[in-house]
């Protein structure tokens, strides 16, 4: 093996190498700052994407948030809604009900009306129903609006309803639906005259007493206002004072 003594190394060559040797550690150097130089920007564009990532994130989870609240808000709302409506519904169906309760249903105003030779027919009407139907029709209101008109007139006053039908069916059904159509035009007359309920006295004859002109004309409700005129003419007539 030779061995190289620096001494017969040229002092050239020695600085050439050493000068290498430098610039090799300095463009390593620079290499390293470049790159970092370069790098930089990235990493500071990476950190700040992902920090309006993270951003966007809090926002979405924060607008979700809130869309749940204003959904469970509107939903509670609603709910409370839907309650005071079924509240409302309830409370319509029970002053209906009780209305209806308070009617006079009887076979006939004999015996069940004190006095009645002293009231007289005031004003008097007949609507008709379709076959198995007890639904007033635009045309029923109007002639019930007619009668209806003279009732702010009377003071002392009851209204007889007879409802029928036609002679289709069995007799228990027929007994049902004349009191359903004598139910339907009182609770009209009631709602939109404000009319008390023990004025009416409700008869339903079923198909107990046809009448001529055929099925349409059974099908009815006989409505008759009859006016106590004893007592209107006692309340019009001047109290006399006690003599002293």
């Amino acid at each position: 093996m030779t061995v190289v003594s620096l001494k017969s190394v040229p002092r050239a060559a020695l600085s050439v190498g050493a000068a290498a040797v430098v610039l090799l550690l300095g463009t390593g150097c620079s290499s390293k700052r470049y790159v970092r130089a370069q790098a930089a920007p990235i990493v500071q564009n990476t950190n700040e994407l992902d920090a309006r990532t993270a951003q966007d994130h809090r926002n979405i989870t924060d607008t979700d948030q809130r869309a749940q609240q204003g959904i469970a808000t509107a939903q509670s709302a609603a709910d409370a809604a839907d309650q005071h409506a079924g509240a409302a519904g309830q409370q319509a169906t029970v002053a209906q009900g009780a209305a209806q309760n308070a009617y006079n249903r009887v076979d006939s105003l004999s015996g069940t009306v004190a006095g009645l030779d002293s009231y007289k027919p005031l004003a008097d009407v007949s609507v008709t129903f379709a076959t198995n139907r007890a639904v007033l029709t635009a045309a029923d209101k109007r002639d019930l609006d007619t009668m209806a008109t003279n009732l702010s007139a009377a003071k002392h006053y009851i209204l007889e309803l007879t409802g029928g039908t036609d002679s289709t069916g069995n007799a228990q059904y027929n007994y049902a639906l004349s009191q359903k159509r004598a139910d339907a035009v009182a609770q009209y007359l009631q709602t939109r005259y404000n009319i008390a309920p023990h004025r009416f006295y409700l008869v339903g004859i079923g198909k107990d007493k046809q009448v001529a002109g055929g099925h349409k004309e059974n099908r009815r409700v006989e409505v008759r206002v009859l006016a106590n005129q004893q007592e209107d003419t006692v309340a019009a007539a001047p109290r006399v004072a006690d003599p002293s």
